[in-house]
């Protein structure tokens, strides 16, 4: 009995004991669990910490590409494709021959312009010419007209002097002879007729009659020649009148022509403006010349950038018309990064900031800076922006482009436009 209660005992003791020792084994448990619970809290809180510092003087947004401006060669006018000088993605440089459209219709234009410029610079000299030599003639004509105009005045005047003088002084003389040599004969013929009757009763001698009836003769005489001077005088008279007529006419005639002749001498500024407007054709020839050269020059289709020739949709005899693009050049180092950043992201974002672009095609980053921020949100610049006035209304965030260019890549990494990255911005 003694040996079984002993037992008892012990077993009691040994149960108790190991009680204990789970109570232990379970209070430094716990003691342990705290301290690894809190040893990962205050990770948890570095970490947190250490990711708030990090990201909070960042923004970052996976919708962002490669952007360029891209060249589209398209023909100016219309015509057929004569040459290709480049194949699809081939590397060209700027200035460098891409396509010729067959240059013959062009050709012909310029050709003829340059023909109507010859013809044009021909008549101008003509016209020129033609000003002095117009103004020389006609200043002569004007001369020549003034003198005759003098001289006609001059026989004028000479012709109404005369008849002035034959019809009023040598007239009234005639008349006066005539008037004188009539009352002499008058008188011899009446004392003819008194001595007749005394000659008959022979009172007087013969020879007294004689001379009284040869008085009466000479007396008649005389007046009959004074008559033939009035008749004389009178037709002189009248034919100084005709004389005086004709110099008036003559001096009427000579006015006429220098009237003639000072109206020419608006050939002058007709000639001036012959040869003006033939000096605004040649403008005109050489600007249609430069027009067709101009056209010429189109004929031949150059890369304007450096870059890569892609999108080719041309083969030769193709008819192309203005306007129509036939390839594209791409340039490879004139590129920027397009970020589109929500609305809410750019509150401290500024032009000038550092910037970090990793391209996915390359799995790593590239220093950048911030160009500019677009006036407007994409969806205002898209080709069908929103209409918020119409229908239910749902609030979305808004993104704004960002534009982002890249300092100098290392050799061997080439931005094509279009490429998918990551672009982060480091506002403080």
């Amino acid at each position: 009995m003694t040996e079984e209660l002993e037992l008892e005992e012990r077993a009691v003791s040994e149960a108790r004991e190991a009680e204990q020792g789970e109570k232990r084994e379970t209070k430094r448990r716990g003691r342990s669990k705290v301290r690894w619970l809190a040893a990962g809290a205050l990770v948890a809180a570095a970490a947190a910490a250490g990711a708030y510092f990090y990201f909070a003087g960042r923004v970052s947004t996976d919708d962002a590409q490669v952007d360029a401006h891209s060249a589209p060669i398209a023909p100016k006018i219309p015509g057929s494709i004569s040459e290709v000088l480049v194949e699809d993605n081939q590397m060209v440089k700027a200035g460098q021959v891409l396509v010729r459209i067959d240059p013959r219709d062009y050709q012909a234009k310029a050709d003829q312009a340059r023909a109507a410029l010859a013809m044009a610079e021909s008549d101008s000299v003509g016209a020129h010419e033609n000003v002095p030599l117009t103004n020389e003639t006609t200043l002569s004509a004007v001369s020549s007209a003034e003198g005759r105009l003098a001289a006609a005045e001059a026989d004028y005047e000479k012709a109404k002097t005369d008849y002035a003088r034959s019809s009023t002084s040598e007239l009234s003389y005639a008349q006066a002879d005539v008037d004188s040599k009539r009352a002499t004969w008058e008188r011899a013929r009446a004392d003819l007729a008194r001595m007749k009757p005394l000659a008959a009763k022979a009172e007087i001698s013969k020879q007294q009659f004689d001379f009284y009836a040869a008085t009466a003769r000479v007396a008649e005489s005389d007046l009959k020649a004074a008559e033939e001077n009035l008749a004389n005088a009178q037709k002189q008279a009248a034919s100084s009148k005709a004389v005086e007529l004709n110099a008036l006419a003559s001096v009427e005639a000579a006015r006429a022509d220098l009237e003639q002749a000072k109206a020419n001498r608006q050939k002058v500024g007709i000639s001036s403006a012959q040869a003006s407007t033939a000096a605004a054709s040649i403008e005109q020839a050489r600007a249609n010349l430069e027009a067709a050269e101009l056209q010429l020059s189109y004929t031949t289709l150059v890369a304007p950038i450096d870059g890569v020739a892609t999108k080719k949709t041309i083969q030769i005899g193709q008819i192309v018309q203005p306007g129509e693009t036939l390839l594209t050049v791409v340039p490879l180092k004139d590129v920027w990064v397009t970020a589109n950043f929500k609305e809410t992201q750019l509150a401290h974002v500024r032009a000038g900031q550092r910037a970090e672009v990793k391209v996915d095609m390359y799995g790593r980053s590239f220093e950048g800076r911030v160009d500019s921020i677009a006036g407007a949100t994409g969806s205002t610049l898209s080709l069908l922006p929103p209409e918020n006035a119409t229908g239910n209304y749902v609030k979305v965030v808004q993104r704004i482009p960002v534009k982002i260019v890249l300092r100098e890549a290392p050799a061997g990494y080439v931005f094509r436009p279009g490429m998918n990255v990551e672009a982060t911005i480091f506002t403080k």
